[in-house]
C-alpha cells in the first residue's frame, strides 16, 4: 500500500496525490469550530493541470503521498514556446513548456537556478527559491513629504512584473522579491 500522511502534517512544499493528480501545498491552515470537527485548509496547486485551488479536509483524514524527484538545474533561455533547462553537473538540457511555468517565470532570469520537479519520470514543473533577487528596472522618484507614512510605489522589475515597494526604491537597484506572495522583501 502507499505510504499515506495525514492532513494535519501538511506545510508548503509537501505532494500528495488528490482525485488522481499530483498536488502540491502552498498554505494551509487548521481550524477548528465548536464542538465540530478540526478542518485543514489548504492552498495546492495540481502539477499536472498548473491550476491553484483551495481545498478543505477533515482534521485527521489521510491522503497518499506523492514521491517526487527534485534535480537542481540552470535557465538558461525561452525559446519560442518552451522554457530551455540545463542540469549543471551532466549539461543536459530539457525543455518545459511556458505555460506549465506562467507563475515561476516571473521571479526567474537567465542562469537562475530552480529545483525541476519530476513524478514518475514525468516533467510537473519547476520549484524556485522563497526570495529572489531582482533588478529595478523603472521606479517613479519618490513624491516629497510622502515618505513620512509606509506610502508605497509601484516599481518594473527585470523581469517584467511589477510590485509595491517603498518610496526610496530607486531604478538600477537590486532588490529582494519573496515569490510566494510577490512582494517586495528587501534592499541588496
Amino acid at each position: 500500500m502507499a505510504e499515506q500522511i495525514n492532513v494535519n502534517e501538511f506545510r508548503p512544499g509537501i505532494t500528495f496525490i488528490h482525485e488522481g493528480d499530483v498536488h502540491i501545498v502552498l498554505d494551509s491552515t487548521h481550524s477548528k469550530s465548536g464542538r465540530g470537527q478540526a478542518h485543514v485548509k489548504c492552498k495546492t496547486k495540481n502539477l499536472f493541470t498548473n491550476v491553484t485551488s483551495l481545498i478543505t479536509f477533515t482534521g485527521g483524514e489521510k491522503v497518499e503521498k506523492a514521491f517526487v524527484s527534485k534535480s537542481k538545474m540552470q535557465f538558461l533561455y525561452i525559446d519560442g514556446e518552451n522554457a530551455i533547462f540545463m542540469n549543471t553537473e551532466t549539461f543536459e538540457q530539457l525543455e518545459i513548456k511556458l505555460k506549465k511555468l506562467e507563475e515561476e517565470l516571473q521571479y526567474i532570469t537567465e542562469g537562475s537556478e530552480v529545483m525541476v520537479i519530476n513524478y514518475e519520470s514525468r516533467i510537473l514543473g519547476i520549484e524556485i527559491p522563497k526570495n529572489v533577487e531582482l533588478k529595478v528596472i523603472e521606479a517613479a522618484d519618490a513624491v516629497k513629504g510622502d515618505t513620512v507614512t509606509n506610502a508605497t510605489k509601484k516599481i518594473k522589475l527585470e523581469t517584467g512584473i511589477e510590485i509595491d515597494a517603498p518610496q526610496f526604491i530607486k531604478e538600477g537597484q537590486t532588490i529582494i522579491v519573496n515569490t510566494s506572495n510577490g512582494k517586495y522583501g528587501g534592499k541588496i
